[in-house]
C-alpha cells in the first residue's frame, strides 16, 4: 500500500497527488486548487492536470496532458503566477506539458483523463 500518494477529482481533473515527504497535506490540497484553477483559466479546455508531485524542498513539479500544442506556450508564464499566489519562488514550480494526439486518446469524458494519464506514465495501462 502507498501512503505517498492519493487521488482527487477536481472538476474534469482527475489527479493524482504524490509527496516524498508522506501522504499529501491539506496545504498541498489547497496549492493543487490554485494550480487547477490556473490551468482551466489559460490553457485549452482539453487540458488536464494529471498530476502534482511535492518534493522536499517543498517544489511542485506539475505534469499536464493536453491535445491542444499551443497549451505549452503558457506554461512558462503559469509558473511564475502560481509561485506568486503560492509565495514561492518561481524555480520551486515545474510544470510540463505533453501533448498527445486526438488519435491516440478517446475524448469521452473520464476515458480522456484515464488514457492522459497512461500517456504521462502516471498510471500502468489496462491489461
Amino acid at each position: 500500500m502507498e501512503f505517498d500518494n492519493d487521488w482527487v477529482t477536481l472538476g474534469r481533473h482527475r489527479i493524482r497527488l504524490r509527496s516524498t515527504k508522506g501522504f499529501p497535506t491539506e496545504t498541498m490540497r489547497i496549492a493543487v486548487d490554485v494550480i487547477r484553477l490556473a490551468i482551466d483559466s489559460n490553457m485549452s479546455a482539453r487540458a488536464r492536470l494529471v498530476e502534482v508531485v511535492l518534493r522536499q524542498e517543498k517544489s511542485y513539479e506539475i505534469s499536464v496532458g493536453t491535445t491542444f500544442a499551443d497549451d505549452r506556450l503558457c506554461a512558462p508564464q503559469l509558473e511564475l503566477a502560481i509561485a506568486t499566489v503560492l509565495g514561492l519562488l518561481p524555480e520551486q514550480i515545474s510544470i510540463s506539458v505533453t501533448v498527445v494526439t486526438q488519435e491516440e486518446v478517446d475524448l469521452h469524458f473520464g476515458v480522456y483523463e484515464r488514457m492522459l494519464a497512461e500517456k504521462l506514465g502516471v498510471v500502468p495501462p489496462i491489461q
